[in-house]
């Protein structure tokens, strides 16, 4: 159980397993990544399980029967440019999801969000839609990237996270609390530089291998 009411820390023995190979500073990139892509889609699997349905009908190789199908689309929308992974492992389980682009980055003497790019598919204000930063540290670019998806309509909105610090889950609380955020870890604190402790360094770098 989490101490935070907008919070699902998803706990299983995989991910367990997972977190330790993303935070081990000897990982190589190639294998960081599929670790990433694999922790992110156990995460959405928690995040998408009430997601509503609507009737349908299919016909099998024997007989016509009934069946179910979503009843929104989907969107996936990603913080540049970490968050880029976890569309790369969620697009496998969901290839039919829209996918926005929201490009923010830290100013490292403020710690505040800068934003550069925006770019959401048309008609998102209708969909169901998942905000995707591996790292939730200050919380800062996550209240900025909720605050431009509301402004466009967005009314059916999650936040996934791999690794989130107390201080950016409290930060989304506090400005949007009803949006929940789904992630694998918990972590203890933020350092006098923003990241996350114990963490797992720069989640981008060590994706891309830069």
């Amino acid at each position: 159980m989490s101490a935070f009411p907008n919070l699902t820390v998803v706990n299983h023995p995989l991910l367990h397993d997972k977190l330790r190979g993303i935070r081990d500073k000897h990982t190589h990139f190639a294998k960081f990544r599929r670790l990433i892509e694999a922790i992110s889609q156990a995460l959405f699997w928690e995040a998408s399980r009430d997601l509503p349905l609507a009737p349908a009908e299919v016909e099998t190789p024997l007989e016509t029967t009934a069946a179910q199908k979503l009843a929104r689309p989907i969107a996936l929308v990603p913080i540049l440019r970490a968050g880029l992974g976890m569309v790369n492992g969620i697009l496998q389980i969901a290839p039919q999801a829209h996918v926005g682009m929201l490009g923010m980055y830290r100013n490292e003497e403020t710690l505040q969000p800068v934003d550069y790019y925006r770019r959401f598919p048309p008609g998102i204000e209708t969909m169901d839609v998942f905000l995707l930063d591996p790292m939730l540290a200050t919380g800062g670019s996550a209240v900025a990237a909720v605050d431009k998806l509301k402004t466009t309509g967005v009314q059916h909105l999650k936040m996934l996270a791999i690794i989130a610090a107390p201080e950016g889950v409290q930060a989304v609380l506090e400005a949007h609390p009803d949006v929940p955020i789904f992630a694998a870890a918990l972590d203890r604190q933020l350092n006098d530089k923003g990241y996350i402790l114990p963490g797992l360094g720069d989640a981008g770098d060590r994706y891309f291998g830069t």
